[in-house]
């Protein structure tokens, strides 16, 4: 991976961002921040009508209906930035533990949503009966805000690989 991460380090594309880096890696975050802002956002809000504390004058899909296109917009744009950051500093990405645990959560997120969605659209009728008020689904909910929280800190942590100790591909670079 190191190799790789070297060689895209001197595409075009990368070096154009490290070029610029003053301005270029602090916009591209800053969109992305933003962007992890809309995600959490929209979520917490899907996770509080699943919980009934919030939004109880609509359905459950009608909810999701709301705040789903904000999370789908959202991601592609994380897609996009996430991949530009990449791309901006891959050596520094590439190779460490937490970007790779991050892209790990990311994946098992992106399996939970596709399947509340698929669910939900095939099923609405006994989402607002049932599925909503059962246990598993609330534990489902809280699970998926706490893999984004977790997504937000190995994110952060990126900058600090070294804590992961032998862990860290980068230690072995």
């Amino acid at each position: 991976m190191n190799k790789f991460a070297v060689w895209l380090s001197t595409t075009a594309p990368s070096v154009f961002i490290q070029t610029n880096e003053k301005w270029a890696i602090p916009t591209i975050q800053s969109v992305h921040i933003v962007g992890i802002g809309l995600v959490v956002g929209s979520i917490f809000m899907l996770t509080l009508r699943i919980f009934g504390w919030a939004g109880m004058d609509q359905t459950l899909r009608q909810t999701h209906d709301r705040f789903g296109p904000w999370v789908t917009g959202a991601l592609w744009l994380l897609l996009a930035t996430g991949g530009l950051l990449v791309v901006g500093e891959p050596v520094r990405e590439l190779v460490t533990f937490s970007f790779w645990l991050k892209m790990a959560l990311v994946a098992g997120i992106a399996v939970i949503a596709t399947a509340f969605q698929a669910d939900l659209r095939k099923k609405e009728d006994t989402w607002e009966q049932t599925r909503v008020h059962h246990g598993s689904t609330k534990l489902i909910a809280v699970v998926a805000l706490a893999m984004l929280v977790c997504i937000i800190f190995l994110g952060r942590l990126i900058a600090y690989d070294h804590i992961w100790g032998a862990l860290s591909p980068a230690t072995k670079a």
